[in-house]
C-alpha cells in the first residue's frame, strides 16, 4: 500500500524520464489528476488520460524538448506525510532561475509558484520540478 501518493507520482515521472519511457501508468486519484493537469499546463507533461471503470489509472505521456529528451530533469519532494510544510505567497520563490516550477496545494486548487504569487495565496508546498 502506498502512503505517499504524490511522492510515488513524481518518482514515477522522474524514473520514466530517466529510462526514456514515453508513458507512465499511475493509480488514479482526483488530487493526482489535478497535479498532472497542472504539469501539463506547465509543459512537463504532454498528455493525461484516465483509463478504466472500476480500477482507474492515469496514463501520463511525458513531454519532450527539441532534442528528443524528456523535459523532466529532476524532482524534489518538499512536504512529506510525516512533515507537512506550508508557505505564504511570498515564500513561493522561483525554482532553478525560472526553468522549473514549485507546485503548491492551495485553497484555490493546485497552483504553480508563479500563479500563487500572482493570486497572493499560500498553501502546502508539495514539490519542485525542473
Amino acid at each position: 500500500m502506498i502512503t505517499d501518493r504524490v511522492g510515488d507520482f513524481i518518482v514515477r515521472l522522474q524514473n520514466a524520464a530517466a529510462a526514456d519511457k514515453p508513458t507512465v501508468s499511475i493509480p488514479h486519484s482526483n488530487h493526482l489528476e489535478a497535479i498532472a493537469r497542472k504539469l501539463k499546463d506547465l509543459g512537463f507533461i504532454a498528455d493525461v488520460t484516465k483509463e478504466g471503470d472500476i480500477k482507474k489509472t492515469l496514463v501520463v505521456t511525458l513531454s519532450l524538448d527539441e532534442s528528443g529528451a524528456p523535459r523532466i530533469r529532476g524532482v524534489k519532494r518538499i512536504s512529506k506525510p510525516g512533515r507537512r510544510l506550508y508557505l505564504s505567497h511570498t515564500g513561493a520563490h522561483r525554482v532553478k532561475g525560472g526553468a522549473g516550477a514549485r507546485i503548491v496545494s492551495t485553497p484555490k486548487g493546485i497552483l504553480s509558484d508563479r500563479e500563487a504569487r500572482k493570486v497572493r495565496v499560500g498553501g502546502e508546498d508539495l514539490f519542485e520540478i525542473w
